[in-house]
């Protein structure tokens, strides 16, 4: 053991049935038992000789019981009663290992100590182990069922009622499941409970008054030594606290102090001695008993080898075998009647009572296979209505008309196969796999309609969407007081075609009404959901729209042509309406108005991002209606943009579009300026009076006129091809870089223009008057200078690009 605690033990009563009272006193002094008050529990083990119960005991209590040795023969090894103090369990727990029965040492008829010390174990002890063979389950004798039976009448009359744990130790454990071995314990302690003449106060006292049955199963300690050892250290992790309530004790009721337990011992085995009424049962009927059993265990053991039932059972395992009812109710008759024909002279009852626990043995034996059988039926059963249900609704059939006319078609091939496979000698009741294929088919059927709806309802939910989505975000781009009605009318129209074309698909379908309604509703709210996703997307875009929108009206006329900034436009009334339709926008935006009829966000938006702009209309209203998280008439599920979203929203757009007023102003101002080119009255007459004297000196000069008139033409030249006026009307700066750039190589272009002029041979210029020639030379230079004037502005490829602002 893990714990390092030194165990004690000591003899409590020997072979002869002597109480070692000195012992026990001395014992109850060393392991300090009188401190432990009622905290202390008390288990023992009875059983079989030989069977390992000193070996269970060591191994999970850490005792050191004397056990047999396997080299020495099979033998005696624990005489009477021993007692000893488990080591590392708490609280304090003494345990009792029990001279073994049916052991060859006392004899056929001695049993008299075995019924008295399993009477002494079950008054004195919490939890009495009661170790037994797997292999022996069933039979009287092994399992111990006469002396459990006399047990109870025994006690039930002698001591008070007390309820005591009772765990049956399976040792040994084959491959039949513990669920199914458990059941045939507890039937078999219920019935000797029944069996047990009971006084008068407890008739009707159920056995769970008295008991509590437990039944654990162990491997073998020889073949599966370690396996052994992990179930044991599992088992014992139930002892800790096992007078806990809810612990392995149970009731505690009539415990005695632990200062008391020698004496209460004591008194308790001399009342078990003094009884009369634990004699053994009746020679013949004890023979009767063993010989019986033995039969009957030969006949289980002649049928478990039969050859015909080993293939009958590994054929069952891999699928359905035709014939499987009337083969294995042939091999059970035969088993059974085997039985009778060798104990047919025994006592009656015993030979009845041994041919049920054979019934049943066999019966439980079989039973797997044909749960098999069965098993495999239904699988069968339910595979052929999945492919067949899958034709026919691939065939067009009704969903309703194929679920229900196949279901009862294939109900009734199950029935017809099960009644094959189930045996004569067996009352089974095969309700419980037809309610399972039962189960089976309703599920698949749920499933296919399952997929068909969603199927349906995805294809409507996308036909919503497709429907939907697209004059949404038109009718919201266009945002104006119809925008919302558009939207409402489009919704109801909508959802209630998707909603009645829904209903229909759905009635072929065998949907129940309240399924129905909730996928109604979740449609409806699918398609309020595809506005709300939609509004909330332009929403987001909100700004961006409004830019737009502020653009489009600013930059283009009624025809929807570029406005051209000629000075004449009122650039403060376009930017008001420019930004009023902007302005509607973003109220438009503002809410989902689904179920909202009227409100006035629009008139606040105005008041605040508008009207307000005015120092008068901002001394009339002092508090600010944006200064809010929602709008009013409108609930926060259908709101947007907040108030003061809005605000924010129309703080950024103002910034943002600022410059496109300041552009068409500075624009305005450009052309102004570029087309008032004649100076002033007062300049006029200041020219004429300050530049009297040149003017008079031009007039006794007619040379000057000729080259001030060549200067001009040069100049108008220079004016056409440099294109200054439409230079000058993006401002006053980038015109003066674009001439500056552009001046050189328009100067260059007249001189080559000038040049090519001069170079043209006389016979190749048209024939001019006798009159003329006289002046040619003369006008030569005129002329050459009136080609440049009247020649057309340079093409701006032939110079350098320059950078313009939009």
């Amino acid at each position: 053991m893990e714990n390092g605690e030194q165990c004690c033990s000591t003899q409590l009563i020997d072979g002869d049935g002597g109480f070692n009272a000195a012992g026990i006193e001395n014992f109850i002094k060393e392991v300090k038992l009188g401190e432990c008050g009622l905290s202390y529990a008390v288990v023992s083990i009875m059983g079989p000789q030989s069977s390992g119960k000193s070996t269970l005991l060591n191994h999970l209590f850490g005792t050191n019981f004397r056990e047999m040795d396997a080299f020495k023969g099979r033998s005696q090894t624990t005489k009477g009663i021993w007692l000893a103090k488990c080591a590392g369990i708490e609280p304090c727990t003494l345990v009792m290992d029990l001279e073994g029965t049916d052991g060859r040492e006392r004899g056929e008829d001695d049993t008299a100590f075995e019924k008295q010390s399993a009477l002494f174990a079950l008054a004195v002890s919490d939890v009495v182990l009661i170790n037994m063979w797997c292999h022996d389950i069933g039979r009287e004798q092994a399992a111990n069922k006469p002396l459990l039976k006399t047990v109870f009448q025994v006690m039930m009359r002698l001591f008070s009622p007390r309820k005591t744990t009772l765990m049956f130790v399976i040792r040994d454990k084959t491959r039949t499941p513990l669920e199914n071995l458990e059941p045939v314990l507890r039937e078999d302690v219920q019935k000797i409970w029944d069996s047990v003449p009971k006084p008068e106060a407890h008739k009707e006292t159920p056995i769970s008054e008295f008991f509590n049955v437990e039944v654990v199963a162990l491997s073998s300690y020889e073949e599966k030594e370690e396996l052994f050892k992990e179930q044991v250290a599992s088992l014992r992790q139930r002892f800790h606290h096992s007078i806990a309530p809810g612990g392995l004790a149970g009731d505690r009721r009539g415990v005695v102090p632990a200062s008391g337990f020698s004496f209460s011992a004591h008194q308790i085995w001399k009342v078990i001695k003094e009884n009369k009424d634990l004699d053994l049962p009746a020679h013949k009927v004890m023979v009767a008993t063993v010989r019986c059993d033995e039969i009957a265990h030969e006949c289980f053991s002649s049928f478990v080898a039969n050859e015909e039932w080993n293939k009958l059972q590994e054929a069952v395992q891999s699928g359905a075998v035709a014939g499987f009812g009337k083969k294995l109710s042939s091999l059970v008759g035969l088993c059974l009647s085997g039985y009778e024909t060798d104990a047919t002279y025994f006592d009656e009852g015993v030979r009845s009572t041994k041919h049920k626990q054979l019934h049943e043995k066999l019966l439980q034996l079989v039973q797997p296979s044909s749960q098999s059988m069965l098993g495999h039926i239904r699988s069968g059963i339910l595979d052929k209505f999945r492919e067949a249900f899958g034709k026919a609704l691939n065939g067009g059939e009704g969903f309703s008309s194929a679920a229900s006319s196949l279901m009862q078609i294939y109900m009734a091939q199950f029935d017809e196969e099960s009644a094959d496979a189930v045996i004569e000698q067996a009352e089974w009741d095969t309700s419980k796999t037809r309610e399972k294929l039962l189960r089976d088919i309703e599920a698949h059927i749920a499933s296919v309609r399952a997929a068909k709806l969603s199927e349906v309802t995805k294809s409507y939910e996308a036909k919503l969407n497709e429907a939907m989505s697209g004059p949404i975000e038109a009718l919201l781009d266009e945002a104006n007081n119809e925008s919302w009605p558009a939207i409402k009318k489009l919704f109801q129209q909508e959802t209630e075609s998707a909603i009645s074309g829904l209903s229909n698909d759905l009635s072929g379908l065998d949907v129940d009404k309240e399924t129905m309604d909730n996928m109604l509703v979740s449609l409806q709210d699918c398609a309020r959901g595809i506005v709300e996703a939609k509004a909330k997307e332009e929403a987001g875009r909100v700004l961006l729209r409004m830019k737009d929108r502020f653009a489009t009206i600013f930059s283009q006329d009624s025809d929807s042509m570029p406005r051209v900034w000629t000075g004449k436009e009122d650039v403060r009334s376009i930017t008001r309406t420019a930004r009023s339709a902007s302005l509607k926008l973003l109220s438009v935006m503002a809410a989902i108005r689904l179920n909202v009829e009227l409100d006035n966000i629009e008139n606040i938006l105005s008041i605040a991002l508008l009207d307000m702009n005015t120092p008068s209309k901002r001394r009339i209203k002092a508090a600010d209606p944006l200064a809010s998280s929602t709008w009013e008439k409108v609930p926060p599920s259908s709101t947007l943009i907040t108030p003061i979203q809005c605000k924010s929203l129309w703080r950024q757009f103002k910034a943002e579009t600022e410059y496109n007023v300041t552009q068409a102003m500075s624009a305005q101002e450009a052309n102004r300026r570029s087309n008032t080119w004649f100076p002033p009255p007062w300049a006029i007459v200041a020219l004429i009076v300050l530049g009297f004297n040149e003017f008079m000196t031009l007039l006794r000069n007619p040379l000057y006129v000729g080259l001030i008139f060549v200067g001009y033409l040069l100049a108008k030249a220079l004016w056409a091809q440099l294109d200054i006026s439409n230079e000058f009307r993006n401002g006053a700066l980038p015109g003066l870089i674009s001439l500056s750039i552009k001046f050189v190589p328009t100067v260059m272009n007249l001189m080559r223009k000038l040049a090519e002029e001069g170079q043209i041979p006389e016979t190749n210029r048209p024939e001019r008057p006798v009159h003329e020639s006289k002046n040619s030379h003369n006008s030569s230079g005129l002329s050459s200078a009136t080609s440049l004037l009247e020649a057309r502005p340079a093409n701006e490829s032939d110079y350098p690009s320059t950078a313009k602002e939009d």
